[in-house]
Parts: C-alpha cells; sequence; structure tokens
C-alpha cells in the first residue's frame, strides 16, 4: 500500500527564510516540500523558479523538493528545475499536448513525474498510459495560483477514481488541505498530502504533521485490504 508522505507548501512560509523554514519542516516530520513554480500565463500570479530552487537546494542537504509547475509550457523548464534540484517535476495536464513524452523527458533528468488535473478537469483525462508511466497523480482540490483558499469537496471523488485505477500510485490532494479536510482525502486514496497554511501556521506543525499522517496511513491500511 502507498504509504503516508506529507509535502508542507512552501507558498504558506516566510519566504524572507525559506531555507530555515523548510529546514523546521523537515525536523518536524515532513518528507517533501511542495514549491509552488508560477510563471503569470497559466495562473495569473508570479511565486518562484528555479534560481530561488537552486538556493534552497543548496542550504538544505538532502531536501526532496516536489515541484508543482503551474507553468503555460512546462516542456521549456524541465532542465532548469532539474538543474536546480528539483526531485518531481509535476506538470498539469491542461497545459501539454504529449504527457507521456513530457514524462520520458522527465525521467531523463532523473527526476519524478507528476501529472496534476485543476478542479475542473475530470480524472479520466488522465489515461491509463499517462498514468502508468507518470510516478505521482495531484488532484487539485482549489484553484491552481494562490494559497488559502477554502477546499472544493467535489474534486474528492477524482481521488477514488484514480486509486481504484492505480492502486500502488502515489496520489496527491493540494488546496485547502488540512486536519478538518484530512478525512475525506485519506478516505478516497490519497497518500500524498500538500498542507500550507495547517502547518506552517501551527503552534506544533510536527504534531499536525504526525495527525496528517497518522490518518492516511490508517485509511491506506483499510483500502488496501
Amino acid at each position: 500500500m502507498p504509504r503516508a508522505i506529507i509535502s508542507p507548501s512552501v507558498l504558506a512560509s516566510d519566504f524572507g527564510q525559506l531555507s530555515a523554514e523548510c529546514k523546521r519542516m523537515i525536523k518536524g516530520g515532513a518528507e517533501w516540500l511542495h514549491m509552488d513554480v508560477m510563471d503569470g500565463h497559466f495562473v495569473p500570479n508570479i511565486s518562484m523558479g528555479a534560481p530561488v530552487l537552486s538556493c534552497v537546494y543548496k542550504g538544505v542537504p538532502g531536501i526532496f523538493m516536489d515541484c508543482h509547475m503551474m507553468v503555460a509550457q512546462p516542456e521549456k523548464w524541465v532542465n532548469d528545475i532539474a538543474d536546480a534540484g528539483g526531485s518531481l517535476y509535476c506538470f498539469h495536464i491542461e497545459a501539454t499536448s504529449d504527457a507521456v513524452s513530457l514524462i520520458d523527458a522527465i525521467h531523463a533528468r532523473n527526476m519524478k513525474a507528476g501529472i496534476a488535473i485543476s478542479p475542473d478537469t475530470p480524472s479520466t483525462a488522465i489515461t491509463d498510459e499517462m498514468g502508468a508511466a507518470a510516478d505521482m497523480l495531484l488532484v487539485m482540490t482549489v484553484y491552481p495560483g494562490r494559497g488559502g483558499q477554502k477546499f472544493i469537496e467535489r474534486c474528492v471523488p477524482k481521488v477514488a477514481e484514480l486509486r481504484a485505477r492505480f492502486p500502488e500510485k502515489d496520489i496527491e490532494v493540494d488546496g485547502g488541505v488540512g486536519p478538518q479536510t484530512i478525512d475525506i482525502c485519506a478516505n478516497a486514496g490519497s497518500n500524498v498530502i500538500v498542507a500550507g497554511t495547517a502547518i506552517f501556521n501551527a503552534p506544533k506543525p510536527e504534531d499536525v504533521i504526525a495527525s496528517l499522517k497518522d490518518t492516511v496511513n490508517t485509511a491506506q491500511a483499510r483500502i488496501s485490504k
């Protein structure tokens, strides 16, 4: 069964102390750090790019950067993100016409490949071929482009549909996820949890991370029976 992985979203961190914030999360039990890369085209906001990731990579030894590429031409940035130390390159299916070739290009640079779907994109847009080739599938539970939005519950059945087709795959949820919404996500089958404000703004982030992880592992044990 896929194990629980918590990936705090650095969009909710203090950007003035980015490396320190990432270290604080890792110390608190986070395995991955979710890096939201926005280009001002695919989404209206601009966040961070390869130069920032490169600095974090140098400042935080061994960091696993889960790079969520909210960009218009994901093919264009694979080499830059790989050179900056990216561990996983997750592109939006809405932004490419050849997902399988893009996955091959990501793997050629020794990164894991992820496919993301926005709230209005059905899970069936991820074909069996695409899903088999990818290492991770991301179901957005808010509209991509800015943090702090409210969780969109109608996206949850997409997680269940993907889990039924890909029982061993890492399936990530991102957007409005925290202690109040973790149960529905975990029960649908997601094992990789992105949470921003719920973790970074908590008095004890390590307690929130441990609780999210426990909820996912309990749900996965039940689902895999």
